[in-house]
């Protein structure tokens, strides 16, 4: 009989073409609390409910993302929304309707003119900067403002525009290593991710009205209320459980050396030696650093020279050695090459040593806490069971599995994508990239490739329509940014079963900024007076605007999984406790349970158990069918024990 069931749980798995596309084993961790890596609460408020799996099909895990879960390496998790902290949405679209913005166009066009070679000569100009300069990064971008009037050539507007935006990085680079010196120095809490500085243009229509004086204010920043809130959340946290109780009598100090104010001072401080040379100073104001130009400079339109130091030490082939002097007669940079080439999820050396970089450079990650082990468990391990192409219009041509697209420039590789490719979606896992090319937003460019990638493969395998971007949490701003891909639409967290689970995000928003938590379907059938109402294909869409792009897009998607492994390894889980109404009337007796090698539907095993064992593994087994659903349930085999 196990051998029949097996068969039958086999059968149960086949593409629409027939085929059979191999087994589903799970095995129920059940019910996980951990930290959570979003608002930093400081206890263990993220719940979720946890399987590890052995082997799942492409079909059984796209099933699984249609009900909320998500995988970070063979770990399925899925968060219990009405009780956990941040409730996470399933965020998708649909590739065809996608509309780009006018960010992630620009994010497009910047690839384009660096690939031409027109970016570059706005972004390598070669000169001595002497011992201040930046360490950040292996190819350092510096600015100099002469202090000489411009006499050669006119300058265009898209070269202007490139300068200003290579010196607003270059700016947001200095805030940084500020932030990092700080940080080293003890002024800030260690082993806390700060945010990432932006340095923005002020409006010339704005500037006289902020300034007085022979001095123009041209960019502004203000990171130091984002600092400052993130150490308040940390300081009250650590309060909370006596971590600081040595600090007791000095809280009152520390709560003003966290004020904007007192952090905007501490960096304007430090920016002022590192940028003077180039004609700007800087200087704190009520929170923001300012930087300002001599207004008899006026701007800085002809005066900027942008530069790349050599790298102390590289790997990569030092091409950029061109000298694109704004007065000389250099020739314009080369043009490159870039080749996107997707390949099947495996341990590569040069990515490993690219994602190292990335955790260390952009999320401030100690390098001896960046491991492979752990890189291979997240990132490389992968439970779902690769599906060969077949020629039919079933089956892309890459086959149906977890794959690295990696990009790559003149041979060097500057960005990896995880993906699963299943058979209904793109599913958008994590993105690293090389910290020193961050000027090209690769995580708007990849995205859009993604996008693209899915709607070309949809004359080889007509059911891929959709490109997941993972979750989409309201109440974490820096996770905001992933609706500005729409039309997009949210997961319900409830009724997976109804043909309306799918909310256009438009409709879901305005009910997210009133509670985290909501069934949104519910939402959905009231704003049709109650009727059911006309989403064409599970799906209405709604164009969205005026979303705010300013995080760094999917860029930051990718910590999400990253935050999930690493409070996991602390945390414990729950497997018991569930309540009557958390039980409901659910009828188990149809999931496959794997023991010894073998498996069986539940009902064909009761008998095996003394009453008290029965009670015990219907209890996990009602648990785990409200999690997955009946019918996956019935499915995928339950693996007792972890056999």
């Amino acid at each position: 009989m196990a051998s029949k069931t097996r068969n039958e749980a086999s059968s149960s798995t086949t593409g629409s073409g027939g085929r059979n596309r191999g087994e589903s084993v799970v095995y129920d961790e059940g019910r996980l609390k951990s930290s959570c890596g979003y608002c930093r609460s400081g206890s263990r408020t993220s719940i979720s409910h946890v399987l590890w799996a052995h082997s799942i099909t492409v079909d059984d895990y796209q099933d699984l993302l249609d009900r909320g879960w998500r995988r970070s390496g063979s770990f399925l998790y899925k968060p219990e929304m009405e009780k956990t902290c941040c409730p996470s949405y399933t965020i998708r679209l649909r590739a065809d309707d996608f509309v780009p913005s006018k960010e992630q166009l620009r994010a497009s066009k910047r690839m384009q003119r660096f690939l031409d070679g027109t970016l570059n000569a706005k972004k390598q100009e070669k000169i001595d900067d002497g011992p201040k300069a930046s360490k950040s990064s292996g190819s350092c971008i510096h600015h100099e403002v002469s202090g000489l009037a411009a006499k050669g050539s006119l300058v265009g507007k898209d070269e202007e525009k490139n300068k200003v935006e290579g010196f607003m990085h270059y700016l947001s680079d200095q805030i940084d290593d500020a932030v990092r010196a700080c940080t080293k120095n003890g002024e800030f809490i260690c082993d806390v991710q700060l945010p990432k500085a932006s340095v923005k243009m002020v409006l010339p229509a704005k500037r006289k009205l902020q300034v007085e004086g022979l001095e123009d204010l041209l960019y502004s920043s203000q990171i130091s209320f984002q600092i400052a809130a993130t150490l308040r959340r940390v300081q009250s946290a650590e309060k909370e459980h006596t971590k600081l109780a040595r600090h007791n009598t000095e809280n009152d100090v520390a709560s003003l050396a966290y004020s904007p104010k007192t952090i905007a001072e501490k960096l304007a401080s430090s920016l002022n030696d590192v940028v003077k040379v180039s004609g700007i100073t800087v200087r704190a104001c009520n929170g923001h650093i300012n930087f300002y130009s001599a207004r008899e400079n006026n701007f800085l339109s002809d005066r900027i020279q942008i530069v790349n130091v050599p790298k102390e030490s590289s790997t990569g082939s030092g091409s950029e050695e061109g000298c694109l002097k704004q007065n000389s007669g250099c020739p314009q940079a080369k043009r490159r090459k870039l080749e996107i080439r997707l390949k099947r999820s495996s341990f590569d050396p040069e990515e490993f040593a690219l994602y190292r970089k990335y955790q260390i450079k952009v999320h401030n990650d100690m390098p001896e806490h960046v491991m492979e082990s752990s890189y291979r468990r997240f990132l490389v391990d992968t439970p779902l069971v690769f599906v060969p192409p077949i020629g039919d219009d079933t089956v892309p041509p890459c086959g149906f599995g977890s794959f690295h697209q990696q990009y790559v420039i003149d041979g060097q590789l500057v960005a990896v994508g995880v993906v699963d490719i299943l058979p209904r979606c793109l599913s958008s896992k994590y993105l690293f990239w090389d910290p020193d090319l961050a000027f090209l937003s690769l995580g708007k460019y990849s995205a859009l490739k993604e996008i693209g990638w899915v709607k070309e493969n949809q004359a080889h395998c007509p059911s891929l329509q959709y490109y997941y971007l993972g979750y989409y949490i309201h109440s974490c701003s820096k996770m905001r940014y992933k609706a500005a891909y729409h039309p997009s639409e949210l997961l319900c967290p409830l009724r997976y079963e109804t043909w309306i689970r799918w909310i256009p995000f438009d409709i879901a928003r305005p009910l997210l900024d009133r509670e985290p938590y909501v069934v949104l379907s519910d939402f959905a059938v009231l704003q049709n007076g109650g009727s059911t109402p006309h989403v064409p294909e599970i799906l209405t869409e709604i164009k969205h605007d005026g979303l705010n792009e300013d995080s760094n897009d999917i860029d930051d998607e990718e910590m999400e999984d990253a935050d999930f492994m690493n409070s996991y390894d602390e945390s414990d889980s729950e497997t018991d406790g569930l309540t009557s109404v958390e039980i409901g009337d659910r009828d188990v007796s149809n999931i496959l349970i794997g023991l010894k090698q073998s498996c069986a539907r539940f009902k064909d095993l009761q008998h095996a158990f003394g009453p008290q064992e029965r009670a015990f593994l219907e209890t996990q087994l009602h648990g785990y069918m409200r999690a997955v659903g009946a019918e996956i349930a019935g499915r995928m085999v339950y693996s007792w024990g972890g056999d």
